[in-house]
């Protein structure tokens, strides 16, 4: 069984200041937990039910350096982040912030990404298109969300993600460099390129203009129904198809 003490340490989780302040996020359900724990990587607990680790505990024992919880389904609703609890939730150590690689390859810069689910997309996406890095503004949501993870299926295991001055890292880099605006040249008479970087814009206010004046062209997916706008990770997973 878990303390009320373990108990209230894993709900703060939930909050970015607690995740900040211990350096520990929430890896929660059983698809995720399996990736994580089928990795190489480091996992600090590891809480289930007790049917979940008769299935998986041969996975488990390769994770020595992780303090197992058998509990209750009901104990696991308690400290769940999600509205339906699985099986298994793993606490996980936040990576420590390394250097961004310069490197000829593509990279995603999010500006303000505010959603939660649009950020867990985007790295999903990343993941998909073997995009290695992500560079995040100050102000997008916390990438280690509970709610970001979920999304990400597993996405922050083969993605690194950095926080960074937009502007400033566009100057650095030596790489074509697209934005996504409503007024830009159509994405369909965009060569293809082998490296770059894309620029996806806040939910509501798109790209800031400190970050256009560094980049090297305006792009859009071309408009032909009456929707105002496309979702920050569908226009995304668009440009993604089209250009890496």
């Amino acid at each position: 069984m878990l303390s009320k003490a373990q108990i209230k340490y894993i709900r703060s989780l939930t909050q970015h200041k607690f995740r900040n302040e211990y350096k520990v996020f929430i890896a929660e359900g059983s698809k995720i937990a399996l990736e994580w724990l089928s990795a190489d990587a480091s996992v600090n607990r590891i809480i289930a039910t007790n049917e979940w680790v008769d299935v998986h505990y041969p996975l488990i024992q390769k994770h020595p350096e992780a303090e197992l919880n058998i509990v209750k389904e009901t104990e696991l609703a308690a400290i769940s982040a999600l509205q339906a609890p699985n099986q298994v939730l793993l606490l996980v150590p936040v990576p420590e912030m390394k250097n961004i690689p310069f490197a000829k390859e593509w990279y995603l810069a999010l500006d303000d990404i505010q959603d939660p689910g649009n950020m867990g997309t985007i790295i999903r996406i990343a993941d998909w298109f073997g995009i290695r890095s992500i560079i995040c503004s100050p102000g997008c949501v916390d990438v280690y969300n509970p709610k970001v993870v979920q999304s990400a299926m597993g996405g922050h295991l083969r993605v690194n993600i950095y926080e960074s001055d937009l502007a400033q890292f566009l100057s650095a880099v030596s790489l074509p460099k697209f934005a996504a605006t409503l007024d830009g040249e159509s994405v369909y008479n965009i060569e293809r390129q082998d490296a770059g970087v894309l620029v996806i814009g806040n939910e509501s206010k798109g790209v800031s203009e400190n970050v256009l004046l560094k980049v090297s062209q305006r792009i859009t997916i071309p408009r032909k129904g009456g929707a105002e706008s496309l979702n920050a990770g569908v226009s995304t997973g668009i440009l993604c198809a089209l250009l890496v």
